[in-house]
């Protein structure tokens, strides 16, 4: 009965988020404070579990990225980049969107996904402003470029990191199954766009004149700040990047970064937590509340163990199930919460295979459909969600629909790409 009611309480909230017929802030807290005083999830583990609960590591890592893009934007640079970015594409639509694609998809494996949108999105909105074109599809574009480029390695997409923590799974691991597919599907994405969002292009000749006037380098207001803002950031990039060894969670060194550049900057606290995305945050945490409920009631375990008894030892139907069914619910539910449920599920099934090559495959079609599926819906992944709430803070807003009808088509296309490169590699 409990999870029939979580279930419920689910469907409900993201029936009202993907309408938009209330504030997604509200619903998301009021289905959480629901799920809690029905005791569908104890109340301490809201706070304190580490798959039944919030996620805090991805919480202080949003808020520390956050606090760090503040301060840069301080500088001036993001201006700099928007002015270069439109001089270089001279103002033509498709080749912007090409150039701001291939800069979220190339530092998308090296950061993150999420931390890649924080980076990328605020030069976006500069230069479509600068250029007066919209900015929804150049950041929805972006996202989903962020989603397949994150894709290819274990820090670039924060489902990878707990697929490889329980796999045994290493960086170059992923550079070797992940990667090829990547590019292609990232290669045949940019061919898409054209076609995707032929309406949305804009070209005002007016206005990219006036573009092409201006200097980049009168965009850089504090110079000295610039340097040691990029000093601390590269600082950053390399505690992403050696997290492993280091043995510290990307969310401390996010932290770690945001304390170092506040020291260095010197700038008002003040100033710099009033750009962090309070509402983005909050809405986290009741997602990830609102999933932990059909966690604890066993909903999502059953479904994984239903798929486990119904595919027996078929494996590249199970590979192919667990893509796809990978693909479908991380569309729905956030897809760090569900692979971090999923993982046990999926690891009793690579257990029952014959040999190591089988094993790997149904991991890597569980990670392929987790992370192509996050370009589903608006809430399927932490990079959307950002971006959305950078959007609507720039007064680009952009509703769940406009973001879903162009990621749902993504979606397809990446994962059926993706079913065909898992069979012709490992099962053929």
């Amino acid at each position: 009965m409990s999870a029939v009611i979580a279930l419920g309480i689910f469907c409900v909230a993201f029936f009202f988020i993907a309408t938009e017929k209330a504030d997604k802030v509200k619903t998301a807290l009021i289905a959480a404070g629901a799920m809690a005083v029905l005791g569908l999830i104890p109340g301490k583990d809201v706070f304190f579990s580490e798959h039944e609960g919030i996620d805090w590591n991805v919480i202080f890592l949003l808020f520390g990225m956050m606090i760090i893009v503040g301060i840069i934007k301080q500088t001036g640079v993001f201006d700099y980049l928007a002015i270069w970015a439109a001089k270089k594409s001279r103002g033509r639509p498709y080749r912007l969107m090409v150039m701001l694609m291939a800069i979220t998809a190339i530092a998308s494996p090296i950061l993150d996904n999420v931390t890649t949108i924080m980076l990328v999105a605020p030069v976006t909105v500069v230069v479509c402003n600068r250029l007066r074109i919209p900015a929804q599809p150049y950041l929805i574009a972006e996202v989903l470029a962020s989603n397949i480029g994150g894709a290819a390695t274990l820090i670039g997409d924060p489902p990878n990191i707990i697929i490889g923590s329980r796999a045994g799974l290493t960086f170059n691991d992923f550079l070797i199954h992940m990667a090829p597919i990547v590019v292609v599907v990232f290669v045949v994405f940019v061919l898409f766009t054209r076609v995707l969002f032929r309406k949305s292009f804009q070209y005002n000749p007016e206005h990219v004149a006036s573009v092409m006037a201006l200097q980049e380098r009168r965009a850089i207001t504090d110079p000295r700040l610039l340097i040691r803002c990029l000093i601390v950031l590269a600082g950053v990039v390399v505690g992403f990047g050696l997290h492993a060894v280091l043995h510290l969670e990307p969310s401390i060194v996010a932290l770690v970064g945001a304390g170092v550049m506040l020291l260095v900057s010197r700038v008002d606290t003040s100033d710099v937590l009033s750009e962090v995305e309070w509402p983005t945050l909050v809405f986290f945490m009741g997602l990830f509340v609102m999933v932990a409920g059909l966690v604890h009631t066993g909903v999502i375990a059953t479904i994984g163990t239903w798929a486990i008894d119904a595919l027996g030892d078929n494996y590249f139907v199970a590979a192919t199930s667990l893509l796809f069914g990978s693909s479908v619910l991380g569309a729905f539910f956030d897809n760090i919460p569900y692979v971090a449920t999923m993982a046990p599920i999926v690891e009793g099934m690579v257990a029952q295979t014959p040999d190591p090559q089988t094993g790997q495959a149904l991991w890597w079609a569980f990670a392929l459909g987790a992370d192509f599926g996050g370009n589903g819906t608006a809430v399927a992944a932490s990079a959307n969600v950002v971006a959305l709430g950078i959007a609507a803070r720039a007064g680009h807003r952009i509703s769940f629909w406009q973001f879903t009808k162009y990621g749902i088509l993504v979606t397809i296309l990446s994962t059926l790409m993706a079913w065909v490169y898992v069979w012709l590699r490992y099962f053929t």
